[in-house]
């Protein structure tokens, strides 16, 4: 017999299944030595009033075999797809990774490109970005296998409930290594020490069905035939990041191509402008980053002086409207790092990620505020691409203002507020390095004066969060892209050219691992049923 609970827990309670079990029995009216099996189907924290619960549903299995019941994951069989029909994909992210396994599963062989190294290869390029301020233009945390998700939190939730089937992608997840807990926690992470392992996995997974996977491999044109997407000419790129000789280049034919190419590869919405192929402007949002002690938001979110053992570093999400435009918490890491995002040498960008075990003694966050086109009105020459230099104008500001290598511009967030220069920074989980800099002075007053109201407003609902142990770190400025390439709703073609699927974040339809996952499998199944096989 099947029972289905649900029980409110102390954190102790529902740490270990001898603490809860007898409760969930009791609460079912059964013998705790009748249950033969229990799964658990979902589990959250709610941190509300001043004692911390634990939501745990439960399904018990009564007076029958365990084997009956046990947990059935999932099983994707992907097939041998080496000599079907070819899709080229452009990008390794999420978007581009999970349109492969999407394409193999429906009978066609994915192409998939990425300008990046392997993961092995950017962890390389990474260390000489942290440590000697080396920014390789093709490998960093936003270039290279499972792109900037795998250097990241690891989010893997959505609020959107429309975008696909969030099941599947997770069960996918977990075929490729990610820990169980991430098909029943309300709001499931993986983190950045696992992510490189579970790329990696699903890059042999495409591999070993007859996809393809090339690294270090740049696209510089998309091929047109009669109105048509039918392929695209690529480059290969050197190990320091530059391209190799011109006369490299060769063409990857296909019956189609999904632009999977992440926000940051600037190059591709430039590539387009230049071919006449239509572009839109998009809303957006850069800020800061501000981290403080893990241990401090430990304590106004759960309402303690020491976090419980058992239960995990807090997080926060914030939102307010600012003089008519929404500033709000992004990306909010708890137990992690802020680290760099930098895609060229003279910018300075910065992101958060954290470990699975979210230990770092900092919690940092991304604190941003809604750009419309009056604030970059200055820009309005380039047209559609005017969001994009404002957003590049603002990363080199950054960098001028900083160290003028990696070395972030910061500032205590108490002085940010009050308009003064910090005469001191405390330490930072920021690797390159932070430096005193005005930033309430150079960041646009647009940008700077809703930010301060934001954060007195936010002092003021999290008590002690305004404080002068938290430091505001420039510029947070990839939220999302200030560009998009428009498709068809229906088909998911862009309207100009067919066999073109603009897909996931960098065509501006996805935010983050999970939407952005789904988004490459929508548009493969579109591709996929205009392919004969």
């Amino acid at each position: 017999m099947l029972h289905q609970v649900e029980l409110t827990l102390s954190p102790e309670q529902a740490s270990a299944e001898e603490n809860y079990l007898p409760l969930a029995a009791e609460e079912a009216k059964v013998s705790e030595k009748e249950i033969t099996f229990h799964r658990i189907l979902r589990r959250s924290i709610d941190a509300r009033g001043h004692k911390v619960r634990v939501n745990l549903a439960l399904q018990l299995v009564v007076g029958e075999p365990a084997e009956k019941y046990a947990r059935r994951h999932t099983e994707f069989n992907y097939g041998q797809v080496g000599h079907r029909p070819a899709v080229v994909i452009v990008g390794a992210g999420p978007a581009g990774m999970f349109a492969a396994l999407r394409l193999i599963e429906l009978g066609i062989k994915p192409i998939v490109l990425d300008r990046g190294k392997e993961v092995i290869g950017r962890r390389k390029d990474i260390g000489r970005l942290n440590t000697k301020h080396i920014v390789n233009p093709n490998s960093n945390y936003s270039f290279g296998e499972g792109g900037a998700g795998t250097f990241s939190d690891g989010k893997i939730y959505t609020r959107s409930k429309k975008r696909g089937d969030l099941q599947k992608i997770l069960e996918i997840f977990y075929q490729h290594g990610a820990q169980e807990d991430i098909l029943y926690e309300a709001h499931p992470h993986i983190g950045t020490d696992r992510l490189p392992k579970i790329v990696t996995a699903i890059r042999q997974t495409i591999s070993a069905s007859g996809g393809q996977m090339h690294f270090n491999t740049k696209v510089t044109d998309i091929l047109l035939k009669d109105g048509k997407a039918v392929g695209v000419e690529v480059v290969g790129v050197k190990e320091d990041g530059q391209e190799a000789e011109p006369e490299t280049r060769q063409q990857v034919m296909g019956e189609g191509v999904i632009l999977a190419t992440g926000h940051s590869a600037r190059d591709i919405y430039e590539l387009l402008h230049q071919k006449g192929i239509q572009l839109q402007e998009k809303a957006f949002a850069m800020g800061v980053r501000i981290e403080h002690p893990q241990d401090l938001i430990d304590s106004i979110q759960y309402s303690c002086e020491v976090r419980d053992d058992y239960l995990p570093a807090a997080s926060y999400n914030l939102a307010n409207q600012i003089d008519g435009r929404g500033v709000y918490s992004f990306c909010m890491c708890p137990g992690g790092y802020i680290v760099s995002s930098s895609t060229s040498p003279d910018e300075v960008v910065v992101n958060g990620m954290s470990p699975s075990t979210r230990n770092s003694p900092f919690a940092n966050s991304g604190m941003v505020v809604e750009i419309r086109p009056e604030d970059y009105a200055h820009l309005a020459e380039h047209g559609v691409l005017a969001g994009l230099r404002y957003q590049q104008q603002l990363e080199r500001w950054a960098f001028t203002n900083g160290g003028k290598g990696q070395t972030a511009p910061a500032q205590l967030m108490t002085d940010f507020v009050q308009k003064r220069i910090s005469q001191h920074l405390p330490e930072t989980s920021y690797r390159p390095g932070i430096i005193s800099s005005p930033i309430h002075f150079w960041m646009p007053e647009s940008i700077s004066s809703r930010l301060r109201k934001a954060f007195l407003n936010f002092g003021r609902q999290m008590k002690g969060y305004l404080t002068d142990e938290a430091v505001v770190v420039a510029m947070e400025s990839r939220t999302s892209s200030p560009v998009q390439i428009p498709r068809d709703k229906d088909s998911l073609e862009h309207p100009q050219i067919q066999n073109l699927y603009p897909c996931g974040e960098g065509a501006g339809y996805a935010g983050g691992i999970m939407s952005a996952a789904m988004d490459g499998e929508k548009c493969a199944e579109r591709i996929a049923a205009k392919v004969k096989i």
